[in-house]
């Protein structure tokens, strides 16, 4: 036989015969390429899609103790602001008695120069 003859072939076995044998061909040759190449590929593929699962773990664990001390922070600054605002109304408050204690004395002091009763005014 040289060099395979398909009409020969056709000839002496039949068309289904020798399409059959080269559709077995076909199948044996599709299971050889994807048994030496495409699953050592999905093998390492599935390495590296195990590995980017675990960075994004690790990643959304990082961004979760963030949030926390953000909130923290945050929640400091709140207390923080109320207490200064208390300070500032506590600090007013205190300037104003210093003003009206100032002011109700200097009016004393008036009223008796002149003569006048403090509480007539």
């Amino acid at each position: 036989m040289e060099g395979m003859d398909i009409a020969k072939l056709i000839g002496d076995y039949g068309f289904p015969i020798v399409m059959a044998v080269g559709l077995g061909y076909f199948i044996y040759f599709i299971w050889k390429f994807i048994g030496e190449h495409i699953d050592p590929a999905l093998g390492d593929m599935h390495m590296a899609l195990i590995r980017v699962i675990d960075k994004t773990r690790m990643l959304d664990q990082d961004m979760i103790r963030l949030q926390q001390k953000v909130n923290v922070v945050l929640e400091y600054r709140a207390v923080q602001k109320i207490i200064e605002k208390a300070q500032k109304e506590r600090e007013l408050e205190s300037l104003k008695e210093q003003l009206n204690t100032s002011h109700v004395g200097k009016m004393k002091a008036n009223n008796e120069e002149t003569g006048h009763d403090a509480k007539k005014n």
